[in-house]
């Protein structure tokens, strides 16, 4: 299995060698930066091509097939046209907090698609509170989306923004109650030492029923959390046009389309480092010759196929069930997942301390 640790510090000491420290700390931040921009543009892409593949075939449809091979390049013909697009000021609104706010949305999502790890040592962020950092950054993106909201001078934006944000804010408890549930499983908040654990056995296995059932409720928080149907209520075309970004044109209402398709590859790549072990390959007790046949198998490949497989998950359910309406959102959260969710833990508690884990 390659480890990316040993690559990062020869780039590191070659970069000290050739220059003074404080130049190399910024020539390695600007390199960081660049790779960790470009992969976010390529997966978006990715993201954005697999939706309209998965919808279509949900639907017994065939989906874009006519810009490039089997319809690839019409996403970058829609970035092209997005950037001709007018951007067009909205009378009486509040410009600053406008414009600013796209931006909001996409740096809580490239902050928390920095703490991914892809691979052994390919990781950008890494702390011993690795899982606060994680839950800390994804949670302001909600502040961009009510600043949209506020700042568009549209009612419809409004209440976007509103329902928005009850919706975030009510499923982030879900979502850190089944991160928690494998944190006392784990032992450890750092993002790579959960990882390295799994090797021997991923979580979702060792932790046997709470395992799975904070798994299941984390797909649900983590479909909540991006807006996404059945949870699309703060964009329901029906009711409120495009919800908080109805009055976004051009590369603002791009930037927002853009993070909504990263967040979901970020609850998906989530998913897989804690629950289904990230990089690490399938490990089956006892079968050692699998096993070393699976370590073969690069660590980036394993954590690409884990999210991506969860990301068919998430697209399934949102072609499946129908909207459901708000205040049934928010009973589902409060009266079912946190209560579920903190009996859960506490199973996963008395499992840990009795012994009862694989």
């Amino acid at each position: 299995m390659i480890d990316f640790k040993s690559i990062t510090t020869a780039i590191d000491n070659g970069l000290h060698e050739l220059m003074p420290a404080p130049a190399a700390l910024i020539t390695e931040c600007v390199l960081v930066a660049v790779c960790a921009i470009a992969a976010y543009l390529v997966f978006a892409i990715i993201m954005i091509y697999m939706e309209r593949k998965v919808c279509a075939a949900f639907q017994c449809r065939l989906g874009p097939n006519r810009v490039g091979y089997g319809g690839f390049l019409q996403v970058f013909a829609d970035v092209f046209k997005m950037l001709t697009k007018e951007i067009i000021e909205i009378k009486n609104s509040d410009s600053r907090l406008y414009n600013l706010a796209p931006f909001l949305v996409v740096m809580s999502s490239l902050i928390t698609f920095s703490c991914l790890p892809f691979d052994n040592g390919l990781q950008i962020l890494d702390f011993n509170i690795g899982v606060f950092f994680i839950m800390a950054a994804s949670s302001f993106g909600i502040l961009g989306i009510l600043l949209a909201g506020w700042s568009s001078n549209n009612k419809f934006s409004m209440i976007g923004a509103m329902r928005s944000g009850g919706q975030m804010i009510s499923y982030e408890l879900s979502m850190g109650l089944s991160i928690l549930t494998l944190v006392v499983l784990s032992g450890t908040m750092q993002v790579s030492e959960m990882v390295e654990t799994q090797t021997t056995g991923w979580f979702i296995v060792r932790g046997h029923i709470p395992a799975i059932i904070a798994f299941i409720i984390y797909i649900i928080a983590g479909n909540a959390e991006t807006n996404r149907a059945p949870f699309d209520l703060p964009e329901a075309e029906s009711e409120l046009t495009a919800g908080f970004h109805t009055e976004y044109s051009g590369m603002g209402f791009g930037l927002f389309y853009v993070a909504e398709f990263m967040n979901m590859f970020i609850i998906a790549g989530i998913a897989s480092t804690i629950f289904l072990g990230g990089w690490a390959p399938l490990y089956i007790p006892g079968a050692e010759g699998f096993n070393s046949i699976m370590a073969y198998i690069p660590g980036f490949v394993w954590f690409l196929g884990k999210t991506f497989f969860v990301i068919w998950l998430l697209m399934w359910i949102r072609w499946t069930f129908p909207r459901l309406r708000i205040d049934q959102v928010l009973v589902l959260e409060w009266k079912y997942l946190v209560p579920i969710g903190l009996l859960n833990i506490l199973i996963m508690t008395i499992c840990v301390v009795m012994g009862w884990t694989f």
